[in-house]
């Protein structure tokens, strides 16, 4: 059984199309895990993709564990943590653990693979003995150095675009010549949006951006299960509300024409990895564990 985690962003998508077109072998299906918080441009582009799909015989698995914002701030409610950024007291920082990506994206789609290689229902946890899945992950080509072995027994990963020298240009420009646009999949409130990807709400997708300003002032003690942080928590690296980062902040590198540092990078355009459940470098390291 051949199946796909599809994001829904540049890669994966290019990995359906390739498979549809006939460049790959079929797929069985395909799984998409909702976190209930994807921009509208997201579930766009996957109505439209999961049309492409039924065309050729490959169905969409659309998996959901909950509404990741609702439940972050539910006390009542089960949910994985966000990378949020934290200040502490004494004026040290840190992050928050993230775990969102295991409960709301990991999780329910091995749960889906478990069921269609034939678990038993209603928990689907054993898988029947000898059965396995390829599945099909979307690091391409400049991305070889983020594969690694942590899967379950009953998946052998593999990573088709790495196989055909595809690198992240040469997917989108393939994307292209088919008339795709594809954007970085991402929920609207993620810690891990550069300055790029905040401005570009705020100027051009304001309904998301009061989203984000919303839910950033909600968590500043850290959300609404355990016990409250003893520093404050928010979305932005500056650790400043949303509202008042300086999301239009040139970098220096930027500002005297020199080779912008790491550093530049990820305040302005975010962590490059973007959501991947498979090859996370979970942002910057954190002086200290937030408390």
């Amino acid at each position: 059984m051949r199946l796909l985690s599809l994001g829904a962003g540049v890669q994966s998508t290019t990995l359906a199309l390739l498979s549809v077109e006939g460049r790959l072998p079929k797929l069985d299906g395909a799984i998409f895990a909702d976190t209930g918080w994807e921009p509208p441009s997201v579930y766009e582009h996957l109505d439209r993709l999961e049309k492409v799909l039924a065309d050729a015989g490959i169905p969409l698995h659309r998996v959901s564990a909950g509404n990741l914002r609702r439940d972050l701030l539910d006390p009542d409610a089960r949910y994985g943590s966000i990378p949020y950024y934290v200040r502490n007291p004494d004026g040290s920082e840190g992050m928050g653990r993230r775990q969102c990506t295991q409960v709301y994206k990991l999780a329910p789609i091995n749960r889906r693979v478990r069921e269609l290689l034939g678990a038993a229902p209603p928990d689907f946890r054993r898988v029947p003995k000898g059965r396995t899945a390829e599945q099909w992950i979307g690091f391409s080509a400049d991305e070889w150095m983020r594969v690694n072995d942590r899967s379950p027994g009953y998946i052998q990963p593999t990573y088709p675009l790495i196989d055909l020298r595809m690198d992240r240009a040469a997917c989108e420009r393939w994307l292209t010549s088919r008339g795709w646009t594809v954007a970085k999949s991402a929920c609207i409130g993620c810690p891990y949006h550069g300055n790029r990807q905040w401005r570009d709400l705020r100027d051009n997708r304001p309904d998301e951006w009061a989203d984000a300003v919303a839910f950033d002032a909600a968590i500043r003690k850290g959300g609404a299960r355990g016990l409250p942080l003893n520093g404050e928590a928010f979305l932005h690296r500056s650790r400043v509300p949303l509202s008042e980062a300086p999301i239009d902040r040139v970098t220096r590198g930027e500002r005297q024409g020199w080779q912008p540092s790491l550093i530049d990078l990820l305040n302005e355009d975010g962590d490059p990895d973007g959501c991947s459940p498979y090859g996370c470098r979970s942002g910057l390291p954190a002086s200290r564990e937030a408390s």
